[in-house]
């Protein structure tokens, strides 16, 4: 019943189906200079994308009527398997492993998908024999969700279909931000102002923006963020002309120290995690760090991780009293962010 209220209803109407792909499986579909994928177009008259990137993940794209997209689909199950039965005979494992395919799913048209109570996703599941899986979060910074189908081609394609027919019957909601797969990333050590990467076992120098933020922070901080991955900091697209001389108010340790040895409050124990760094501010700029009901002040603690204390007015003072306690880099990013907001001041740059 379901296949034919598909294919008498479906055969004009053209759907476009997300696959999310490992590099490896991508290899299997594309083939040989090609040939593979070349060949899945030709003999199911779908559209099918393969996105761009040196990623871990890409998107394969199915678009056509629905009976395309059915060939399409059987077309990948069955590679897959062919793979699986490929990759055993090289091996030792006795049991044959399910075909794994991952649909991606706009968020809003998960609900239909699922069933009041789970009810679509069981009958789903009970109907075609394959397992169906919904992700519980969206794929980052999209509001799409994965939805893994996994069984034998038979059971995929059978599962497909009525995953099709959920989505005909209910569209997505609102607008859909497509996931789009990063490219791999690697984690960055800084040290002695330079970034690097790892790779295997070996730091190789990063040439990219992190670098120069962090050089950036470096002329306005006597702090070395110590084997922190810094935040690129938000709003900053130029340099930003340096405040005077280092940030670091004594200057006789002109930002190479780690810790500033002249502004150390007595009895704190210099050692991370928790040191301490003071900073005069004259009162008239003070306004600008702490901003309208404090919203600056508690952004630059967020960012930062540091616990930033200014402290009351004094009498006949023209400056005030800042106290920055946390990690060396906690300290040093705190500082960095300060620094900014009064060279936007001074500058006359305007917020950050």
């Amino acid at each position: 019943e379901m296949e034919s209220k598909v294919s008498e209803g479906g055969l004009n109407v053209t759907l476009t189906i997300r696959l999310l792909m490992h590099g490896k499986e991508v290899g299997s579909i594309i083939g040989k200079k090609g040939e593979t994928v070349k060949k899945m177009r030709e003999e199911s008259g779908a559209r099918i994308n393969i996105s761009e990137g040196n990623c871990p993940e890409r998107i394969v794209t199915i678009t056509g009527p629905t009976d395309a997209i059915f060939k399409a689909f059987a077309m990948i199950a069955y590679k897959f398997e062919e793979d699986i039965t490929n990759s055993m005979s090289n091996s030792t494992a006795t049991s044959k492993p399910p075909v794994t395919l991952r649909l991606v799913v706009p968020a809003s048209q998960c609900g239909s998908l699922i069933g009041k109570g789970g009810s679509k996703i069981k009958e789903i599941r009970e109907s075609t024999g394959a397992q169906v899986q919904v992700a519980g979060d969206m794929l980052p910074n999209s509001t799409e969700r994965a939805v893994t189908i996994s069984g034998t081609p038979d059971a995929i394609i059978q599962c497909v279909k009525q995953i099709c027919v959920v989505m005909l019957e209910s569209p997505p909601k609102g607008a859909t931000i497509p996931y789009r797969p990063k490219p791999a990333s690697t984690p960055v050590i800084f040290a002695g102002g330079q970034a690097y990467t790892i790779q295997g076992q070996y730091a190789i120098p990063h040439p990219d923006q992190l670098t120069k933020l962090h050089q950036l922070a470096m002329q306005q901080t006597p702090f070395t963020p110590l084997g922190q991955t810094t935040p690129a900091f938000p709003g900053l697209s130029q340099p930003t002309p340096s405040y005077g001389s280092p940030s670091c108010i004594c200057g006789d340790c002109m930002g190479k120290d780690l810790v500033c040895q002249n502004k150390r409050s007595p009895g704190l124990d210099a050692s991370p995690p928790a040191s301490t760094h003071e900073l005069t501010i004259p009162n008239d700029l003070i306004g600008c760090i702490i901003g309208r009901q404090g919203t600056k002040i508690n952004e630059i603690r967020q960012m930062s991780g540091a616990q930033i204390k200014i402290a009351n007015a004094t009498e006949g003072s023209s400056e005030r009293q800042i106290t920055i306690t946390g990690t060396p880099a906690n300290i040093s990013l705190a500082q960095y962010l300060i620094n900014a907001r009064l060279t936007s001041e001074v500058t006359g740059m305007g917020a950050l």
